[in-house]
């Protein structure tokens, strides 16, 4: 990427952080610790520290420099707060040119509407620019507020993985989606 991404949306900002910007992540993590830890795996204390943040954006910042993966944060328009995350991940380029996206949004700006703004921008972003043909997704059945998201979206059901990926410390199943671009 030679140009840093900056997707504006109404109410949000979707780019990768910055270094000096590791305490947002740090504050969107334990903040919200309860309320994702059942949709992801199990983190260790580390995860939470700002040592485990400043890692874990310059691994951001390298993925996106090695075009393996893209994530996002989203932050409030003025900048000052990390609200959710959105990562294109396992990026394989040539004959497939695709990616899985996953993301989450702070308990206190659920329900606004905020996750479905970012992820539609980003995906046009994702078809656009980034030159995916296939962005994939994976919810578990009982996460039915991703499913619909995901339905909104255009993402369309193309399989059920049994044990799927391990999740809060169980593995879990998994309704695979995927939304291929409509031209290209």
């Amino acid at each position: 990427m030679s140009e840093p991404v900056r997707i504006r949306t109404p109410r949000t900002i979707i780019r990768l952080l910055d270094i000096e910007e590791a305490e947002l992540l740090q504050r969107y993590r334990v903040e919200n610790r309860e309320h994702l830890g059942p949709w992801e795996p199990l983190r260790t204390t580390s995860h939470y520290a700002i040592d485990g943040a400043r890692q874990a954006v310059e691994a951001s910042l390298e993925a996106a420099r090695a075009d393996r993966g893209y994530p996002f944060a989203v932050l409030t328009p003025d900048g000052g707060e990390m609200i959710g995350s959105l990562t294109f991940a396992n990026v394989v380029r040539g004959v497939f040119q695709a990616c899985h996206v996953g993301y989450g949004i702070a308990q206190r700006h659920q329900g606004k509407g905020l996750m479905f703004e970012a992820l539609d921008s980003a995906v046009r972003y994702a078809f656009g620019p980034l030159d995916f043909h296939r962005i994939m997704a994976n919810y578990m059945p009982r996460n039915e507020r991703s499913g619909r998201l995901l339905e909104r979206l255009g993402f369309e059901k193309e399989g059920y993985a049994r044990r799927y990926l391990k999740i809060d410390g169980l593995w879990e199943d998994h309704v695979l989606t995927a939304r291929i671009r409509s031209e290209g």
